[in-house]
């Protein structure tokens, strides 16, 4: 389970301070599928970066499974089983998707459960498994290997900042599909989203609506949905796909 306890975060602009995160109390629990959405500049990929160690809270507590990780590293945090992937999955030049997989495990895994976790994301493992990681994957091809990598880490929190930003309809699709999975499977633990993609909000146990700094909504999609859908408190930037 994850706690945020009071916490804030503020930045020095122009010699004044701006709080981006205000005195925020929010409460994650486990196995959960949460999609956080609200309009930009609201704080959304600066609380999943506050999460996963990125940057560090002026104000309050970050508590993951009852231990206090406000001022722990990201490299500690993901021993503890939180892992991040960012809105432009990185590209690594000369390491192959088999080395990356393998590195995310932990493991020397056999090739057989890498190419498992590669079909889990739509992938054709003979296909991707010896290629490199590099400027000839695609967008949508990198987004799935990262999530890819999230599996085979067997984190107990996934945290995805946009991860429709920067792919195309039909890799956005299947993205989706990817998240419908991950939801009915409670192998993979807690899921948090930040997103404004209608698809996407309509598959979570909950949504919480940042603006602000704050927290102005939260509840099923079943309870957030109408009041959000068309509104400047959700979906401001967003490129609706029904």
């Amino acid at each position: 389970m994850l706690e945020l306890k009071g916490l804030s975060f503020e930045v020095e602009e122009n010699g004044s301070s701006v709080e981006i995160i205000k005195d925020l109390d929010l409460t994650i629990e486990d196995n959960k599928f949460t999609v956080i959405t609200g309009p930009n500049g609201g704080g959304k990929s600066t609380l999943a970066k506050l999460i996963a160690g990125l940057k560090k809270p002026t104000g309050g507590k970050i508590l993951f499974d009852g231990t206090d990780i406000t001022d722990m590293s990201i490299t500690d945090r993901a021993k503890l089983g939180i892992g991040y992937a960012f809105q432009q999955p990185v590209r690594f030049k000369g390491i192959r998707v088999i080395d990356l997989m393998k590195m995310a495990a932990g493991h020397d895994i056999q090739f057989k459960e890498a190419c498992a976790y590669l079909a889990e994301v739509g992938l054709c493992a003979r296909d991707y498994i010896n290629r490199e990681v590099n400027a000839s994957l695609s967008g949508g091809e990198l987004k799935r290997i990262e999530i890819a990598t999230v599996i085979a880490r067997k984190t107990k929190l996934s945290l995805f900042d946009e991860p429709e930003a920067g792919i195309d309809l039909w890799s956005f699709q299947n993205l989706t599909k990817i998240f419908e999975n991950m939801r009915k499977d409670k192998d993979n633990g807690s899921v948090v989203i930040i997103s404004h993609q209608e698809r996407i909000l309509r598959i979570a146990d909950e949504i919480v609506v940042l603006a602000d700094g704050k927290i102005s909504r939260k509840g099923t999609a079943d309870e957030i949905l109408p009041q959000i859908l068309g509104t400047d408190a959700a979906v401001s930037s967003c490129a609706m796909l029904d």
